[in-house]
């Protein structure tokens, strides 16, 4: 493939050189070169053929080789990965993890954020085919990640989510379950996948934000989503913290369910149970990438041309 390929024009330009050097250059020379006439030259019709004369025209021969080689580079050779279009098994999804500061419990090991991160990790990696993005809220709900099948990249940005965020005033401390919600389900809205699925991660209630859980679960309920609900933290904990009814509440209205995970192996096997969902076809497009390829075009050419010089300088040269 080539960039500019309107340059492989100059080639005809090849043409005339050719003919003038054919016709006239040669006819010219002979004409200008000192010569000695013989009256008969039979005795050096069967003399044998020099080198010398046998590369008389390998200097022309060069320089078109060149010029030919330097429009190829000019044209601007490009290799490339194609688009790959295929259609896979896949469903979207949106996750969506509490980071308020009370993640930071050790009832999980080594605290609810880092278990809830690992076990995510571990799930996005075996779907690999799957649409996946992250939401992420406390006091107020920003997306982490759009959904994407760049899943090196999305496990880059999990890793980096912190629950200092609310600490240092980025965003406000508390638990917005409903801004969480809505946040991902409007990153699912235009989706045209046959099954859309959000999975909320929280160890608290409702305190924060304009949006009240059940209305965003019943705004993914129209929309055909349906909301996985994980409360996380031991039960001794949990009591005091978790609004389990919400969340069943929740999973309930748009025909997804309500799991508690009080470590990290119930947590596990939760996000295994998800990871059997019912998959649908999704196209999925390869980011191509171009190369310029002309270096070793302009390479040659340079070579060749060198050659020519050196030719004309040495074996070829003239008095």
């Amino acid at each position: 493939m080539f960039a500019n390929p309107t340059y492989f024009l100059l080639l005809l330009l090849l043409v005339p050189y050719i003919l003038w050097y054919v016709l006239w250059r040669n006819r010219g020379k002979r004409k200008m070169e000192t010569s000695m006439i013989f009256s008969d030259t039979q005795a050096h019709r069967h003399s044998p053929v020099s080198l010398r004369v046998r590369l008389i025209h390998l200097p022309m021969i060069l320089r078109c080789a060149a010029f030919a080689l330097i429009i190829v580079a000019l044209a601007r050779p490009q290799t490339h990965n194609a688009w790959d279009s295929r259609s896979v098994e896949g469903i979207d999804i949106m996750l969506a993890i509490d980071i308020s500061t009370s993640m930071l419990t050790q009832d999980l090991h080594p605290n609810r954020i880092e278990a809830a991160k690992s076990v995510a990790a571990s799930f996005i990696t075996d779907r690999p085919n799957d649409n996946i993005g992250l939401t992420i809220f406390a006091g107020e709900a920003f997306t982490q990640c759009p959904m994407t099948t760049d899943h090196a990249s999305l496990l880059n940005l999990l890793k980096g989510v912190r629950t200092d965020l609310a600490e240092t005033g980025l965003i406000s401390d508390g638990t917005a379950i409903g801004m969480g919600l809505a946040n991902a389900v409007s990153r699912l809205k235009d989706s045209k996948a046959k099954s859309k699925v959000v999975i909320l991660l929280t160890d608290g209630a409702n305190n924060m934000g304009d949006i009240s859980p059940m209305t965003a679960a019943q705004i993914a309920k129209s929309l055909g989503i349906r909301i996985y609900t994980i409360g996380v933290g031991s039960k001794r904990v949990s009591a005091y913290e978790l609004d389990a009814t919400t969340l069943r509440n929740i999973a309930a209205t748009s025909d997804g369910n309500f799991y508690l995970a009080t470590n990290n192996k119930e947590l596990r096997q939760i996000y295994s149970d998800i990871d059997k969902l019912e998959k649908s076809r999704i196209m999925v497009k390869k980011f191509s990438k171009k190369y310029e390829a002309y270096q070793p075009f302009a390479l040659a050419a340079l070579l060749l041309l060198m050659f020519e010089v050196l030719l004309r300088l040495t074996v070829l040269r003239r008095l």
